[in-house]
């Protein structure tokens, strides 16, 4: 009999599941919430809350309680980046919005992750910071604009960050290599300057977050277009490990999309045991998984509803079967639970214009098919 998809990953999440994992230690009713039953597996689920401009999903108060039902983890969408903390020198940090948030979550009961202290790519840099000009000589004014940032940012929020993304999306998905900002130069050029600030960063989290787990934060895929962005990933935590840099783990972003058929990645037999490999790779380095960011692309995808809904649900369960049966693995956080609510919205829209349907929920906050691939894949998981 051949084996088919479902087959395939369920399998290989058993074979992981083996390796002396304890059982639940709950059964979840059967109207659980997503959070109750990753708690039954020894996770907690979460989601991102955003709290700028006139949509403020925060503000959102039915989506609002939806985040607080599902979740008991919150990471802000934007709040705790640096260019939306101080996109200018001369004026104070604005940590309002998170804290508003922050607040609310905590009187919940809620876990909080930080997202994210230095994002590499320039254009995701704050426009002062891209206009400093600095030269190979001047690796000490360098640090300490990092280092006052860093911080600033960590000491503000103290404790009460469980996580911090300490450095997001470092390596080129196109060549496996670092990016280059403003502060490769002063650090040692190209990619010496590279790992020298990502190195930097994380010593500089350790000392004003001491208690908070440091995570490098990227968006590889587990296609075959995605080998050199995997291989440069696995390459700079295994120098920082070498170098005794303290990151503890990865997040998996989890920005999954479908693929042509036909084209390489598509066999998901196969992708599957290309990203448990590098799963398995980045766990034996010592290292702790999140998933952070979750959702389905789905551009390319049928227009019709129910046929686009079954191809998200089907491809977010044979990723995360996968992706779940890591026995390091602890959190599982979604990027948004409502459709309209996705940043997918406005990127790569779809040839058809039609709205994306990349969440659990619809706008009506009514549960999709995504919502229960979610809930059959945390049932059916192997328990940390």
């Amino acid at each position: 009999m051949a084996l088919t998809r479902r087959d395939f990953t369920h399998a290989l999440a058993a074979g992981v599941g083996g390796l002396g994992l304890a059982g639940c230690a709950t059964t979840p009713p059967a109207n659980a919430t997503l959070d109750q039953l990753a708690r039954a597996k020894g996770l907690r689920f979460g989601s991102t809350l955003g709290n700028l401009g006139r949509r403020s999903r925060f503000h959102d108060l039915p989506y609002r309680e939806l985040t607080g039902r599902e979740c008991s983890v919150l990471v802000a969408e934007n709040e705790t980046k640096w260019q939306q903390l101080r996109p200018d020198p001369t004026r104070p940090y604005n940590f309002a919005p998170a804290e508003e948030m922050f607040t609310w979550a905590e009187g919940r009961g809620m876990a909080l992750r930080g997202h994210t202290l230095l994002w590499l790519e320039p254009k995701w840099l704050p426009a002062w910071v891209n206009a400093l000009n600095y030269g190979a000589g001047d690796g000490e004014a360098a640090r300490r604009v990092l280092e006052e940032h860093i911080r600033t940012t960590c000491g503000h929020f103290g404790n009460r960050i469980e996580s911090w993304d300490v450095v997001n999306e470092a390596v080129s998905p196109e060549t496996g290599e670092l990016h280059r900002n403003v502060f490769s130069t002063p650090f040692g050029g190209d990619q010496k300057g590279g790992v020298e600030q990502i190195d930097l960063a994380f010593r500089l989290a350790r000392e004003h977050a001491p208690g908070a787990q440091l995570v490098y934060n990227d968006y590889m895929g587990w296609g075959a277009t995605s080998a050199r962005h995997r291989a440069g990933v696995l390459r700079l935590l295994a120098e920082l490990k070498r170098r005794g840099t303290p990151v503890q783990a990865l997040g998996l972003q989890g920005h999954i999309a479908w693929a042509k058929p036909g084209t390489p990645q598509d066999n998901p037999a196969e992708c599957a045991v290309t990203w448990r490999r590098f799963l398995d790779d980045v766990q034996a380095l010592d290292l702790e998984l999140l998933i952070t960011e979750f959702d389905v692309n789905d551009r390319g995808m049928p227009a019709d509803i129910v046929q686009r809904d079954a191809a998200c649900a089907a491809l977010a369960r044979d990723w995360l079967d996968v992706t779940l049966a890591s026995p390091r693995l602890h959190r599982f956080l979604c990027w948004g639970l409502v459709d309209q609510h996705s940043w997918l919205q406005g990127f790569e829209p779809r040839e058809d214009k039609l709205p994306k349907r990349a969440l659990p929920y619809d706008d009506q906050l009514q549960p999709k098919p995504l919502r229960q691939a979610i809930a059959d894949a945390l049932r059916t998981m192997p328990a940390r």
